[in-house]
């Protein structure tokens, strides 16, 4: 479940920040690098950021 949720916020930080980049400013596609070089390290490390944010602040588990 909790992996599920995590791909989901990547995909639309991703989707967010590009349609950003188009509209108002092509700087926001460095947030665009940011999401993608998190989602490279947690792979790596098996450590993500958005796992510990998700179960503290609601209590998600796997």
């Amino acid at each position: 479940m909790k992996n599920r949720i995590v791909r989901g916020i990547a995909g639309t930080f991703i989707l967010i920040s590009l349609l950003l980049a188009i509209y108002v400013s092509p700087n926001w596609l460095w947030f665009t690098a940011f999401v993608g070089a998190n989602l490279l390290q947690s792979s790596l490390t098996k450590w993500c950021l958005m796992d510990t944010i998700l179960e503290k602040v609601f209590k998600v588990k796997n």
